[in-house]
Parts: C-alpha cells; sequence; structure tokens
C-alpha cells in the first residue's frame, strides 16, 4: 500500500506542476481583468484541488494556506469582496510556496514561517470584504452542481479546449453500514446515496445479509448496507462530509482505490480476487486454495476433452461460482467485487479514445538513454555502409542501405519524441516581466508568439537562463521609464517581443524592444575606457555594436540588484556557443533593440560535412554550410597574400585548417572553402577536401581538453577512427580578434 501512495503521490507531484505552471498564467491574466469572473472561477477551481489532494496525501502545509486562499477567492466569486492586484501578488506568492513545498525546497521552519506570513495576508484580504454591521448581505446564487464525471475526464493523449479544466479525478471505494436505529431517527439513507451520486459517477451495490427472518425483522430497523464505488474529482474529506451527520452512528470506510492520470493505473483492471482480499472479505490463503482448486479443474476438464476422447469441453467454472459454492465469500460481497471491477474498467476504457490513441508520461532519462543507443546504431550502421562499398557485394550493399534507411527513420522519430514546444519556456518570462517592471517602475507589454516552435529538451533547459539575462537586460538598459518615453514621443507604454520559428535545420529566437536602443560609439568608447580594445581599433558599426558580448563590458552608469556589474551578455554569449548556436544584435539608437539567436534543433545528432586537412578528417555541422567553392593558385595570386577568395564579386576572408591546427604536410595545389555567415559576415574554412555529408553522434570532449576552444566535440566513424567537430563561430572569433 505504501508503494501505492508513493506512486499516487508522485502522480499528483506531476500533475500540480503543470497546475501551478496554468496558475500562474492565469493569475497573470487575472491582473489586467480583474473582473473577469471566468478568470477568478478558473483560480479558485486550482486551488480547490490543490487543497483537498494535497490534504488526502498528506501535504497539510499546502492545503492549510491553499484553504485561506481559497475562502478569500470563494468571497470574490460571491461579489462580497472585491479583487485587487494585492490579492494577485499574494496568490502568487502562495503558488510559488506551494511549487517549493511539492520540491522539497527550503528548509522546515522557513517554510512555516512563509505559510504563517500567506495565511495571515489572506486573512487581511478577506477582513476588508466583511460587510458593515447591519447590512444585509448580497442575495447568493446557490452554487451550481458540480458536472458529471463523463464530462471532467480528460482522454489520455488529447488535451481539453481550455488548460484550466484540468482535473484530477479519484476512484473511492465506500463500505456504509448504517446504525441500525438511524432509520428511527428520521435519517432518509435514499436521500443521503443521492447526494454521494451528485459528487460524481457512482455505483452502488447494497447487502442483504443482515436481514434477519420475517418473524424477527423490526421494520424501524436498519438492516441494509452499501458498498459505493465514485469517481470524482472531490477530495477524500469533501466525501466523508456527505456521512457528517451519520458517521457517529454507522460503520463507514472509505478508500481511495484509483487516480486518473496516473501511469501506475493504465491496466486493464484488478482481478475479483485482489478485490476481496483487498476489501478484507477473503483471506488471502483461500483464494490461493481457490485458484488451485479451479487450475486443477480445468486441467481435468481439458484432458477429458483432448482429441479422442469424446467429452465436448466444458467452460472452467469462475472463481466468484466457486467462492459463493464453498460458502468462503457471501453472494452478495461477490457481486460488489465484481460491480468495482467493472467501475473501474469502465472509468479506465473512457481515458483512451476510440481510435486506441494515448499518451505516456515517460521520464526523460529513459529518453537520453533511447538517444544514446540510436547513436550508437548510427555509428554501427557508418561502418556496415563503409564497409559494403569496399566489397563487390550487391546483396551486402542493398542490406547496407536498407539498414541506413531504418537507421535514419529511428534517428528522426528518436529526436522527435525529445522535441518540447518552445512555448513551456517562454511562458515563465510573463511572471519576469510583470515582477521587473513593477521593480523599475517600467511599463511593458509583453508580445509572445511562436510558441509551438519545438526544440530538443536539452536545448530548452540550457536555454533559460540566456533568455533571462536578455530579457532582465531589454527592461532595465532598454525600456526607458513612462516619463523619458512622454518626452521622446513614444508611448508611455513599451513593447517587448519575444518570438521564435523554423528555418531550415535551426530555430531563430527573436528578442526585440522599442526601448532607447544601443549606441554603437558610446559602446566603441566604453571598450576603449576598459581596455578592451585599442582606440585605433578599426571596426565597423556592426563590430561595435558586437562589443557588448565582450567580458566584462556594461554600459550601466550604476550597479543595481538587476545588472551594472559587467557579468551578464558574456555569459549568454558563451552558453549560446556551448549550444552551436549563434547570436547576433541589431539597434538603432531611440528606436530599440533586436537580438537574434540561431540554434540548432538537436544537440546529440546533426547532419554534418566531412572534410579533410592532410591526415586528419574534421565534422563541420552542416547548419553552418552556405556552398563551398574551389581554392586554386590563380584565387591565391589574385588575392595579392591576403586569406580572401572572391566569390560572385564578394570578398569572403578564410582561415586555414592546415594553419589553425599545425597539420603537417604539403597543401594540394586545389583546395576546397567551406562558406557559411557568422555575425552577418560571410567566413570560409580551406580544407584539403570535402569528403561528403556524414550523420554525425556527437560525443563530448573530456574534463582534459575544456580549454580547447576551436572544437565543440568528436564523433566516432563508421572505420573506427575519431573525427573533431569544428567550432567554426570560435574559429572565425579568434581570427577576427586576432
Amino acid at each position: 500500500m505504501n508503494e501505492e501512495i508513493e506512486q499516487l503521490g508522485q502522480a499528483f507531484r506531476e500533475e500540480a506542476g503543470e497546475m501551478l505552471s496554468d496558475l500562474e498564467q492565469t493569475l497573470l491574466e487575472w491582473e489586467t481583468r480583474l473582473e473577469d469572473p471566468e478568470l477568478v472561477n478558473r483560480v479558485f477551481r486550482v486551488m480547490h484541488t490543490l487543497k483537498g489532494t494535497s490534504a488526502m496525501l498528506g501535504y497539510q502545509q499546502i492545503a492549510d494556506f491553499t484553504h485561506a486562499a481559497e475562502s478569500v477567492l470563494d468571497l470574490v466569486r460571491s461579489g462580497r469582496l472585491r479583487a485587487g492586484r494585492e490579492l494577485v501578488g499574494v496568490t502568487l506568492e502562495a503558488r510559488d510556496l506551494i511549487g517549493a513545498l511539492l520540491n522539497g525546497e527550503g528548509d522546515d521552519g522557513s517554510q512555516a514561517e512563509q505559510v504563517g506570513r500567506l495565511q495571515a495576508a489572506f486573512a487581511r484580504i478577506a477582513a476588508g470584504g466583511v460587510e458593515p454591521a447591519g447590512a444585509a448581505p448580497p442575495p447568493q446564487e446557490p452554487e451550481p452542481p458540480p458536472p458529471p464525471a463523463d464530462a471532467l475526464q480528460v482522454p489520455v493523449g488529447e488535451e481539453p479546449a481550455d488548460p484550466e479544466e484540468r482535473q484530477i479525478l479519484f476512484t473511492y471505494r465506500i463500505r456504509f453500514k448504517p446504525g441500525p436505529e438511524l432509520i428511527r431517527r428520521g435519517v432518509d439513507l435514499i436521500e443521503l446515496l443521492q447526494e454521494l451520486r451528485g459528487l460524481g459517477q457512482a455505483r452502488c451495490v447494497v447487502h442483504q445479509d443482515r436481514i434477519p427472518p420475517l418473524e424477527e425483522l423490526d421494520p424501524e430497523r436498519c438492516y441494509l448496507y452499501w458498498d459505493v464505488f465514485l469517481t470524482t474529482q472531490r477530495a477524500r474529506h469533501e466525501v466523508r462530509d456527505v456521512f457528517i451527520f451519520v458517521e457517529s452512528d454507522s460503520e463507514l470506510n472509505i478508500q481511495l482505490i484509483d487516480i486518473e492520470p496516473s501511469s501506475a493505473h493504465q491496466s486493464a483492471g484488478p482481478r475479483l480476487g485482489e478485490i476481496l482480499v483487498e476489501r478484507g472479505d477473503l483471506a488471502p490463503e483461500l483464494l490461493a486454495r481457490t485458484l488451485d482448486q479451479q487450475q486443477g479443474r480445468s486441467t481435468s476438464e481439458e484432458a477429458a476433452a483432448s482429441p479422442g476422447s469424446g467429452a465436448p469441453a466444458e467452460r472452467p467454472q469462475r472463481l466468484g461460482d466457486l467462492l459463493i459454492g464453498s460458502k468462503s465469500v457471501e453472494a452478495g460481497r461477490v457481486r460488489a467485487a465484481l460491480t468495482e471491477q467493472e467501475h473501474l474498467r469502465n472509468v479506465r476504457a473512457r481515458r483512451e479514445p476510440a481510435d486506441g490513441a494515448s499518451s505516456i508520461r515517460v521520464p526523460s532519462q529513459r529518453l537520453d538513454a533511447l538517444v544514446d543507443l540510436v547513436g550508437e546504431l548510427v555509428t554501427v550502421q557508418a561502418h556496415l555502409s563503409q564497409t559494403a562499398g569496399s566489397q563487390a557485394s550487391p546483396e551486402l550493399s542493398a542490406l547496407a542501405e536498407e539498414v541506413e534507411r531504418l537507421t535514419a527513420e529511428l534517428r528522426d522519430s528518436a529526436m522527435t519524441i525529445r522535441m518540447v514546444p518552445i512555448g513551456t519556456l517562454f511562458s515563465r518570462f510573463n511572471r519576469l516581466v510583470r515582477d521587473l517592471s513593477q521593480e523599475l517602475e517600467r511599463e511593458v507589454d509583453m508580445v509572445i508568439s511562436g510558441t509551438q516552435t519545438e526544440l530538443d529538451k536539452t536545448v530548452i533547459e540550457r536555454l533559460n537562463d540566456p533568455l533571462v539575462h536578455l530579457v532582465r537586460n531589454s527592461l532595465d538598459h532598454g525600456i526607458e521609464p513612462p516619463a523619458v518615453r512622454r518626452a521622446a514621443g513614444k508611448p508611455a507604454q513599451g513593447r517587448l517581443e519575444i518570438g521564435a520559428e523554423h528555418s531550415g535545420a535551426s530555430v531563430v529566437i527573436r528578442i526585440c524592444d522599442d526601448g532607447a536602443g544601443i549606441d554603437p560609439e558610446r559602446v566603441r568608447a566604453k571598450a576603449v575606457d576598459r581596455g578592451l580594445i585599442a582606440a585605433d581599433a578599426p571596426l565597423s558599426r556592426q563590430e561595435a555594436l558586437e562589443l557588448i558580448f565582450l567580458p566584462g563590458f556594461s554600459t550601466a552608469g550604476k550597479v543595481t540588484g538587476i545588472s551594472g556589474r559587467g557579468v551578464g551578455l558574456d555569459v549568454v554569449k558563451r552558453n549560446i556557443d556551448s549550444l552551436r548556436g549563434s547570436i547576433t544584435v541589431n539597434s538603432e539608437p531611440g528606436q530599440g533593440t533586436e537580438i537574434l539567436i540561431r540554434l540548432p534543433l538537436t544537440l546529440a545528432i546533426i547532419d554534418g560535412l566531412l572534410v579533410a586537412a592532410g591526415n586528419q578528417r574534421f565534422i563541420v555541422p552542416l547548419t553552418m554550410v552556405e556552398e563551398c567553392v574551389v581554392l586554386g593558385p590563380t584565387d591565391r595570386a589574385s588575392a595579392g597574400g591576403r586569406q580572401t577568395v572572391t566569390v560572385r564579386q564578394q570578398m569572403v576572408p578564410y582561415v586555414s585548417l592546415r594553419e589553425r591546427f599545425a597539420i603537417r604536410g604539403r597543401r594540394p595545389p586545389v583546395e576546397q572553402v567551406v562558406i557559411g555567415t557568422l555575425g552577418g559576415q560571410r567566413f570560409g574554412l580551406v580544407v584539403d577536401r570535402v569528403v561528403g555529408n556524414y550523420q554525425t553522434v556527437i560525443k563530448a570532449l573530456g574534463k582534459v581538453f575544456q580549454k580547447v576552444t576551436d572544437i565543440s566535440g568528436a564523433t566516432i566513424l563508421g572505420d573506427g577512427n575519431v573525427a573533431l567537430i569544428v567550432d567554426m563561430g570560435r574559429i572565425y572569433q579568434g581570427a577576427h580578434q586576432g
């Protein structure tokens, strides 16, 4: 039972995490539309569900202050309290504390202090809504009954139209044995059972084994008792409240037997014997003997009906019939167990869509292991293809081609499983912008787009900190205070846009504001003043803007809790580089700033261009490659000793991999240049020859190679040799700075 409770707790924590994310967005929306009753109802429903489930699963601290929040929200719903920004702010704090408690963050003392502070804050807000003495309370409409359970269930694999409508459904087994004197006291038991059915979907089974012979029957005494199987969104204590006036004179047992959603309960349903044992209606050893008896009969009947015996096959006797026939269990209790079994099967069947489509929760570690195995398979497939190419065997070549096709499909499927909508990351910035705009006294309208654009989950996890830096900088350095904006002829409210879109095999993230912009001359002067560049360094306008990514650079006039220490944008660039991405900045003084981040879709397996320099082979990520051109003796002569090549009347600088990595040997008379665009500038790598496209499984370099700047990883080729993955951006940056 402890293991089952832990599984239910894990399911609740996962579901609560999603509910808290939805709650934050609802609260931020409610803050802008305080009079919207639907938003109040959505917040109330989440708090109500969290309160009940937390109390049932032992999170008493959460239940305590969510009850206080629920009480205040109920006052708002009924019109007895006017909602204000203070209530939204306190509820947001409550949301943060719930997340911390669920994740086990902080110590017990600090958590208890926060719980007490929030309870006091909710009580203070509630006191402001009390009507003055003698005033008649406003008419209150009765709360509508909860919808039937069928309307609340969401089939696995389908999302409800409104995320806030998602609810956790519980299935309870209730055994209710009324005291014999309840009927004499005037209690209407049928009405009580009807009230129970009003909580959700219920199946009732009546037991009659306590009814005495007719001559001993007292018509004013209660002899019946019931088993009720209830599926509802209500917590256990709410179900128990139905029996509040009769529980002291009755026997009442309420057991949680199923929770949805939960990966622990996706089987067809419990077996009859298991239900009877769990309810205490059948001893385990008696069940084992009956099952042995059933198996023995089945075996003997099969032998009697074997070919040549001439005897017809008989249907094996069912377990329930055996238990009743041996008087091991009373017939009514077997009937109740069968009803429970059918009820659970029906409930679980409704969770599955008609076409059989479903979704399940899978720990991310399992996905990582799957991708690792796919990566090993890709390496083996490359070896097989190379071996087949060296053999004059049509059969082997055909087999290698088929394995290559299947491996590519498997790779794409594994990568797709790891893809996550970037909206899960963008949604966190609503709260960040709200809090920062209040702290900095800014008015900001944030617009988010491209939330369905998908990225590898690992990329999204590592992208959070860089984007937080950029958003904070936009509010602190970019968008001006309302008075300054009005003086400049701008609207008092600034605009911050965050969006994402696919671009080939990459994703481009755009962060744009309409603030003060960046003055490249001021940036240049600041860099010279800090000794980051020489005073006479020749820089283009774009190159001057890129100086903001240098370590230690800052244009802030004073150090604040948000910025000004010269730490931030260099970390952003370093993190983006570690993701094999690129970052560029465009800005006009007085008009605003735009930052573009280009990232690969995944970090595990990429398409690369295999090149050779001397006896060494390298991989250039294909997303960085635009084209390849020939570099011959005449091209070198026309460049006059400069490392540039003319491509369609445009001068493109390049770096030789031979020279960069000090590779010995004679360079071939005709080389090739791999050209890409970095920082808005075209740039080339000169190699001896281009071998061709290569599906690359990325292997991280060890700690010994942490300081190697021009290499981002390695891969194993089909022949077992290692090829280094060149970091084209770092090579360009090093050559440019040199």
